[in-house]
């Protein structure tokens, strides 16, 4: 540790300061930290927008397969978009709060036995999760994946176009997907991409298929 030297009234003090090394090192944990930080929401964010797009698509091929209606394939993506947002809503709200509770028991007994650290009351709010803040970006984030598949089908009368056109732009907002996905995780991107790909287009390609199967059969 560097230390720096000082005078009073003739009397030489030796003051320690810390040296660069340890100021950087300091600096790069905390940079780090936040960075870490940043990366888990935002990956949150890509895979609920990846549940939005792959679940409200495969509804949408789905009802397409036996209803060439466009009224019908629309009213269906968004009835699929509302209940999706709702339930991944509720279903982040319940596992936030239920962690919210663990985290203040623990929090209560480390103040008991003395073991708490020395934090202020804010900052101690701060490091507790927010359920509604979580509750409301995950339904935000399959909200905005949804839309892509409706958007892609609005307006297009002509049904194998519109199909077509539902397909293309699904996969291509997938590559996107998983491309974040790689980036934010620090994986592999080629691989990541393709994962994402053809696990899209199987669950579309399977929704498609046992509709159809099941409608031709009379059920």
């Amino acid at each position: 540790m560097a230390s720096n030297q000082t005078s009073l009234n003739g009397a030489k003090f030796t003051i320690p300061s810390m040296d660069l090394e340890q100021q950087s090192a300091l600096e790069l944990e905390t940079k780090e930290f936040d960075y870490s930080k940043r990366s888990q929401w935002l990956r949150a964010a890509v895979l609920g927008a990846n549940d939005g797009l792959v679940s409200t698509a495969s509804l949408m091929m789905g009802v397409g397969a036996v209803k060439q209606d466009v009224k019908a394939m629309i009213l269906t993506g968004f009835a699929g978009l509302v209940a999706g947002a709702c339930s991944m809503a509720i279903g982040e709200f319940v596992s936030v709060y239920s962690q919210l509770d663990i985290e203040l028991a623990q929090l209560k007994r480390d103040n008991q036995r003395g073991n708490g650290e020395d934090r202020s009351e804010e900052e101690e709010k701060e490091s507790l999760p927010n359920p509604m803040q979580a509750a409301a970006a995950s339904a935000l984030a399959f909200s905005v994946g949804a839309l892509v598949p409706l958007l892609a089908a609005s307006f297009i009368e002509e049904y194998k176009v519109r199909v077509g056109l539902i397909v293309g732009t699904v996969s291509l907002a997938l590559v996107v997907f998983g491309w974040l996905g790689a980036l934010l995780g620090k994986a592999p991107v080629f691989r990541s991409v393709v994962r994402v790909l053809l696990g899209g287009l199987i669950a579309m390609a399977i929704t498609f298929g046992l509709t159809k199967l099941i409608a031709s059969s009379g059920l």
